[in-house]
């Protein structure tokens, strides 16, 4: 049994490229490991939020966490402000960072192009994420290769402060999906699918009506080939379409090029979008009862009993390695 520790923003509604890459191994995870799951909504904030929509995007993210089959009796599932350890412990990593290597962070890189000026927050957030990660003796964290870097910084940190003060903090490992990790944009196949797109045909929302769904997998762009056939270097933008088919429906790419042999994009992409729209019926669903419910908000009370306790003693462990603590608790 591992230790597996895995954080999503709320900055909007997750999208099927986040479910495929992510959520969806979360609940084979589980079974056989000890998991933690956080809604990290003070990542969030580095840039400017709306505080309703924080809120809101919060509970809607825990919601379909739940909906798509984490087990609070298997896994904890908490919301990162709850557990103030994640802030103290970030803090506490900040001062062994350096601002050169926050500097070449890419993500910092990307979010500040451009940009007049850009909160501190945005530069120091690396710091904060390997204090998720580390707080719970984390062994492997499961991240799309864009999230490979930071988890390299996470691993500098903790043998850079293991060194320096005290041995407490394991080495974590990323694990990256060797099929789905990466979904691209639908209108766009050089870059990844994100919620946060301008063109709304970009990506779907975990929460699209079946309709919806339906027409932006008809308006995804191809090319003018013809043949449903996988080909990344040359055909990304099908190839794209290939890989969440087979992800959804659990048929292998070879079978699905085999289905539509002498077929052209038509009947691909609109067989394509009921299976989409089939494999998030369900999610829907549960959604749907789980957001407005006391349930959800007990669930979210016991993760957040379950994190602390947790967190907790690894924050003590850090304290009395640094000198922070006045007498032992």
């Amino acid at each position: 049994m591992s230790v597996i520790f895995s954080g999503i923003q709320p900055s909007g509604t997750l999208t099927i490229g986040n479910y495929l890459g992510a959520m969806k191994h979360f609940t084979e995870l589980q079974e056989e490991n000890e998991c933690y799951f956080c809604v990290v909504n003070q990542h969030a904030i580095t840039v400017p939020q709306e505080k309703k929509a924080l809120k809101t995007n919060t509970k809607s993210l825990a919601a379909l966490y739940l909906a798509s089959g984490i087990d609070p009796e298997k896994s904890t599932l908490f919301i990162q402000s709850e557990v103030a350890a994640h802030a103290q412990l970030g803090w506490m990593l900040q001062c062994v960072s350096y601002i050169g290597e926050l500097e070449r962070m890419t993500q910092f890189k990307d979010k500040s192009s451009g940009k007049e000026a850009v909160s501190a927050g945005l530069l120091t957030y690396p710091p904060l994420m390997a204090a998720d990660i580390l707080l719970y003796g984390t062994e492997i964290v499961p991240v799309g290769d864009d999230q490979k870097q930071h988890i390299e910084l996470t691993r500098n940190l903790a043998e850079r402060f293991n060194r320096k003060y005290n041995d407490i903090f394991v080495m974590p490992e990323p694990r990256i999906p060797k099929v789905g990790a990466r979904i691209m944009s639908l209108q766009d196949p050089t870059r990844k699918m994100s919620k946060s797109d301008e063109n709304k045909n970009a990506f779907i929302s975990m929460l699209d009506e079946p309709n919806t769904i339906i027409k932006k997998i008809k308006r995804a762009v191809t090319d003018s080939d013809g043949i449903v056939r996988f080909d990344k270097e040359n055909k990304p933008a099908l190839s794209n379409l290939l890989t969440i088919y087979s992800l959804c429906s659990g048929k292998s790419i070879e079978e699905i090029e085999g289905m539509y042999e002498g077929k052209g994009y038509g009947d691909f992409k609109a067989e394509l979008g009921e299976v989409v729209a089939e494999t998030l019926r369900p999610i829907q669903e549960r959604y749907n009862n789980l957001i407005n419910s006391e349930e959800l908000d007990n669930i979210l009370d016991h993760g957040a009993e379950k994190a602390n306790r947790r967190a907790n003693k690894m924050l003590a462990k850090a304290e009395r390695a640094m000198g922070l603590e006045r007498r032992k608790r």
